[in-house]
């Protein structure tokens, strides 16, 4: 699946302008807040905002900064998990899921050294990535996948337990997010 294919189905998912007073993000259009398309140069108002300005904010921050990109290399499906995650969390967020899940499945560091989790993806992550991938075969990214689905799961439970104007959104984000 193409980075372009990714963000056109993110585009799509998030819809139009929204403004919901549960929202700590304030106004959104295509899922991009007021405050990351000021920081990306956008003065307009968020009403406005262009579907290829949302493109290019989604490509630049989301997919290429964190470099989701490499990762894709490697592990596709990862990848456009990843991308979606970091969108709706934050791509430290995502990156945190990946090294914690990795380390969870190196059956106690034999089959790569833990990673300290940054929660930046750097040529350590890259390697323990492939190392897992190719120690574990055909089944490894799909297994890995549902790791870093059940760690965002779990905080999105949190986020809905810990502050209850976030349960407006447990039920979109666990059917819209989540498998």
């Amino acid at each position: 699946m193409s980075i372009e294919t990714l963000i056109d189905a993110v585009l799509d998912r998030e819809g139009g302008y929204c403004n919901h007073p549960a929202d700590r993000g304030g106004e959104t259009r295509y899922g991009i807040t007021a405050a990351v398309a000021r920081a990306n140069g956008y003065a307009g108002a968020m009403r406005d905002l262009p579907r290829d300005t949302a493109r290019a904010i989604y490509r630049k921050l989301y997919w290429c900064a964190p470099r989701f990109d490499a990762v894709a290399v490697l592990a596709p499906r990862i990848a456009a998990e990843l991308f979606d995650t970091g969108v709706n969390m934050g791509p430290p967020v995502a990156t945190a899921f990946l090294q914690r899940a990795l380390n969870a499945l190196n059956r106690g560091a034999s089959d790569y050294p833990d990673l300290r989790t940054d929660a930046r993806i750097g040529e350590t992550t890259l390697a323990a990535l492939a190392a897992f991938l190719a120690r574990r075969g055909g089944c490894a990214e799909r297994v890995l996948l549902k790791a870093i689905e059940a760690l965002q799961g779990e905080r999105y439970v949190a986020l809905a337990e810990s502050r209850p104007a976030n349960e407006a959104f447990l039920y979109g984000w666990l059917a819209n997010r989540i498998g």
